[in-house]
């Protein structure tokens, strides 16, 4: 074996700096693993200053990040603070994570579905970020609910309810938690490496045996471009099953917002009526949806011979009512007012004004990151990291994407904070939705599935 020549500099062994670790991702170098850990270290400590992890994420935004420097980053990111451990639950552990959309409520749908059917679904979800909505934002509507659980109080929650929805604490995936809120605030949300880093150090701190990834596609998208999008799905599926965690992706259109409710109170409302087995049509797209996606996390926990078996399952429990049992016993079990449910007279919002329709014709295309915005705008979500949010703010849709329409007819209804938050939005609808004369071609709902051989493939092609 060669032995070492003393003379050579001995890299392993030196200090790291961040201004150097800048530097190198500036000038589109390769980082090593050690520098990677370093960074997400630091970030989880506080020990890096925010400046130069903005800088960071640019130069990481700009240069792009290898699979190497993605996975690394992912399973540093998950390591940069406490671990939960779901062995103790007697279940398998299966979660849904979506890359984000304009009214995507599907968290409250298929945490209680898939809990219903055996599954254990412990889920640690985030705020709102860019022009999407927050899961988080959105159950902390309801009055008392705790998003910030100790790991014994979350553990505490899956073991009586099957299911728990809860935010990143201090001291879970803390390296996260800062990056996150800073590519909300640089510019530097929309990178599939970022992306997938985010997640999966998320999910797989929840220590999970499978994860199910609704990855979006379309206007209403973080990566806009279709093939964007197919290598962030293959990109997760790949660095997860790595980490080893049985994972899937589905691509999903989001080319509208899903369901008739954009916001944060409203779209608990749709996602509750659905749970009380109600089937309004303009609904029809987040049900379908919810119901395929806990048909793969009850067959990935195991509840189930294959996703169609799991589908059945589940819509079975959202038949019979003990999935909404089961939300209304995990929100009660995190401190919320489920009472708030059955109050018509809880939704208070500041303004409201009811946008008519103003051209004749169908509803021929969207631009829904452009919808998220407007929601943004009523107050529903933030422009800076700590902003509190109005849980009354939002939109309801009146028309979907094909709808006929007639000009006066009620086009939607914006929910605002004050009377001021109105005009822009309403101007931002107006841009954003175009008619035709004749009905629009159809978007299929799931546009396309990865499991781990079709990501691993994926990826391998030059």
């Amino acid at each position: 074996m060669k032995q070492a020549d003393p003379s050579e500099p001995q890299t392993s062994a030196l200090p790291l700096h961040m201004i150097d670790i800048l530097r190198k991702k500036r000038d589109g170098l390769a980082l090593e693993a050690g520098e990677i850990e370093f960074v997400a270290r630091g970030a989880g400590s506080g020990e890096i200053p925010q400046d130069q992890l903005a800088a960071w994420l640019m130069a990481a935004w700009i240069r792009g990040l290898s699979l190497d420097e993605t996975r690394t980053l992912a399973l540093a990111m998950r390591d940069s603070g406490e671990k939960f451990s779901p062995a103790r639950l007697g279940k398998k552990a299966v979660d849904k994570h979506s890359s984000g959309g304009v009214g995507d409520k599907t968290s409250f749908l298929v945490a209680p579905l898939a809990a219903a059917c055996g599954v254990a679904v412990p889920m640690i979800s985030g705020r709102a970020l860019g022009h999407t909505g927050g899961t988080l934002d959105k159950l902390e509507a309801i009055p008392g609910y705790r998003t910030a659980l100790s790991l014994a109080e979350f553990e505490a929650v899956l073991k009586k309810c099957g299911a728990s929805i809860v935010g990143q604490t201090p001291a879970l995936v803390p390296a996260d938690r800062v990056l996150y809120a800073l590519r909300d605030r640089t510019g530097t949300v929309e990178n599939p490496s970022l992306i997938c880093a985010s997640i999966l150090s998320k999910k797989l701190a929840a220590g999970l045996d499978a994860l199910v990834l609704d990855v979006k596609t379309g206007s209403g998208a973080f990566l806009p471009r279709y093939e964007d999008c197919e290598f962030l799905a293959a990109l997760m599926v790949a660095t997860a099953e790595a980490a080893g965690t049985r994972t899937v992706a589905l691509l999903t259109d989001m080319d509208q917002p899903l369901g008739y409710a954009a916001g944060n109170w409203i779209e608990l409302v749709e996602a509750v009526d659905l749970l009380r087995g109600q089937r309004p049509v303009a609904s029809e797209d987040l049900r379908e949806l919810s119901l395929i996606l806990a048909g793969w996390m009850i067959f990935l926990g195991g509840q189930a011979e294959s996703a169609q078996a799991g589908y059945t399952r589940a819509e079975k429990a959202l038949a019979d009512g003990s999935a909404l049992r089961i939300f209304f016993e995990m929100v009660a079990a995190q401190g919320g007012d489920v009472r708030v449910f059955d109050d018509p007279g809880f939704h208070k919002p500041g303004a409201t004004r009811v946008l008519e329709a103003w051209e004749n014709g169908h509803v021929a295309s969207m631009d829904t990151t452009a919808l998220g915005w407007a929601v943004q705008r009523l107050g529903a979500g933030r422009e800076k990291a700590g902003e509190p949010v109005d849980p009354h703010a939002g939109i309801l849709f009146h028309t979907r994407r094909g709808t006929k329409v007639e000009r006066g007819q009620p086009f939607a209804t914006l929910y605002a904070t004050s009377d001021a938050h109105l005009a822009e939005p309403e101007g931002i609808l107006k841009r954003a939705i175009r008619f035709c004369q004749a009905p629009p071609q159809p978007v299929p709902l799931v546009s396309r599935i990865f499991i781990r051989a079709e990501a691993e493939e994926y990826l391998a092609r030059p």
